[in-house]
């Protein structure tokens, strides 16, 4: 469900929200779309194993162990990026997913529909203005993406705004204290204490979850 002023149009399979004066609302992607159809080749061959010094395999285990008994819930995901969730969030669960590139989106469009979700919508929206209503989602995911939003505690407000009381924030994220490659990952790296600290002022019960891969850090934030 929408926030009552928002209008939406849908093209392509993506939502896009409209604007009375300017028309459809325009979201500048980090990387532009141009380079959408390589992300998944980048993120296999490059970022996981030498920029985060991590094992892609083990992050989909871990995520997947973790999100096993999410079934029949309301999820919302924070750049969903070309659909990830596909690996570890069961499809029997009614999705919406976000992102500023419409490049990335088309392919997670089509690979929901592959994985047999027949719930799953997608908008370009951003992180920090979601579209939709309050106390509406029962989990809400951001996998790899958090080091990119510029005001994470303007995103942690949004997120609570739109979360049912109890409903879970899961995440995974670089961070600068696991970073002992020293590598250079785009975005912001916050400390874990940092992310703790956060989403403690925004209302949340902050809990880590136990995994060594690379420069990864996967937490969970209950909203209370």
């Amino acid at each position: 469900m929408l926030k009552t002023e928002i209008r939406v149009k849908k093209k392509g399979g993506l939502y896009y929200i409209v604007d009375d004066q300017t028309g459809i609302r325009q979201c500048k992607p980090w990387l532009g779309d141009a380079f959408a159809f390589l992300y998944d080749f980048i993120m296999q061959r490059s970022i996981f194993p030498k920029k985060f010094g991590g094992d892609m395999a083990l992050h989909y285990e871990t995520l997947g162990h973790e999100l096993q008994g999410v079934q029949g819930k309301r999820v919302l995901e924070l750049a969903t990026g070309s659909g990830s969730a596909v690996h570890f969030l069961p499809p029997d669960n009614r999705y919406a997913g976000t992102d500023i590139s419409p490049g990335l989106l088309k392919q997670a469009v089509k690979r929901f529909r592959t994985a047999g979700f027949e719930n799953a919508d997608f908008y370009v929206a951003s992180a920090d203005d979601l579209p939709f209503a309050d106390n509406l989602f029962d989990l809400v995911l951001c996998i790899l993406s958090l080091n990119f939003f510029n005001d994470i505690a303007s995103v942690m407000k949004e997120v609570k705004r739109v979360m049912v009381p109890g409903a879970v924030f899961f995440c995974s994220v670089p961070v600068a204290n696991r970073n002992r490659r020293q590598s250079k990952i785009r975005g912001t790296l916050h400390s874990e204490e940092a992310l703790k600290q956060i989403c403690s002022a925004r209302g949340f019960r902050f809990e880590s979850i136990p995994c060594e891969n690379g420069a990864l850090f996967y937490f969970k934030a209950i909203a209370k």
